[in-house]
C-alpha cells in the first residue's frame, strides 16, 4: 500500500476518544429520524455572534446544536458512540481544548513496509507485527467533556445519522474547527436522548 493510500486510510480512520482513526464501524440503527442529506452535514451562522456558548448533543437524532449569546449559531450531524461504546447522556462542561490531539487508545497498525495491518487497532489489545508501528488516531479540535476520555472532535461520519464512535462525539471537520474557536473551557454541553 502506497503513502497516498495509507494517508487516505488514516483520514477515513480519524477516531473519537473511542473511535478508531476516521474509519470506525457504524451502528446498526436505520430509524427514519436519522436519515439526513449527506451533502449537508452542518450549517454555521456564528460569525459575528458573541456571548456564552452552549452545545446540545441529541443522541437520537445524531445532531449537535450550538448557541452563542442565546442565538442559534449552527448545527451539525454527528456520530456518537456505537453499541457497546455508548456516549453517556448528561450535563457536562468543556474541560480542556487541544487543537492537535491524538488518541491514546485507538489507531492503526502498519507493518515494516508501511502497509496497513489493522485499521481499527486498540493499543491495549493489538500489537503491530515485528518492525511495524502503532499510529495513534488524530482527533483534531478536541474538546474534552469527561476525565474518562469522552469529548467532541473532528472525525469521520461513515453513515450520517448513525452512531459510529467508541464514545466520543465526532463532528464534520470544518464544524469542529468553527466550534473549537467559538467556545472556551467551561462551556456547557448537554447530551440528551
Amino acid at each position: 500500500m502506497g503513502l497516498n493510500a495509507l494517508m487516505g486510510n488514516m483520514l477515513r480512520a480519524l477516531c473519537g476518544c473511542g473511535a478508531v482513526l476516521w474509519a470506525a464501524g457504524c451502528g446498526t440503527t436505520s430509524e427514519s429520524s436519522r436519515e439526513v442529506d449527506a451533502s449537508t452535514l452542518y450549517e454555521w451562522n456564528g460569525e459575528g455572534l458573541s456571548g456564552p456558548g452552549r452545545v446540545v448533543i441529541d443522541l437520537n437524532d445524531q445532531r449537535a446544536y450550538v448557541t452563542l449569546g442565546g442565538q442559534q449559531a449552527g448545527w451539525a450531524v454527528v456520530a456518537t458512540g456505537k453499541e457497546g461504546h455508548g456516549t453517556p447522556s448528561g450535563e457536562y462542561t468543556i474541560l480542556k481544548k487541544v487543537a492537535d490531539k491524538h488518541s491514546n487508545l485507538y489507531g492503526i497498525t502498519v507493518d515494516a513496509e508501511g502497509n496497513l495491518v489493522n485499521d481499527n487497532a486498540d493499543v491495549r489489545m493489538d500489537r503491530p507485527p515485528p518492525g511495524g508501528t502503532f499510529k495513534f488516531a488524530p482527533m483534531p479540535y478536541w474538546m474534552r467533556l469527561t476525565n474518562s476520555g469522552i469529548g467532541m472532535h473532528a472525525g469521520y461520519i461513515p453513515n450520517p445519522g448513525e452512531p459510529a464512535s467508541h464514545g466520543c462525539i465526532r463532528m464534520p471537520p470544518e464544524f469542529a474547527r468553527l466550534l473549537f474557536y467559538a467556545v472556551k473551557p467551561g462551556t456547557p454541553v448537554r447530551i440528551v436522548h
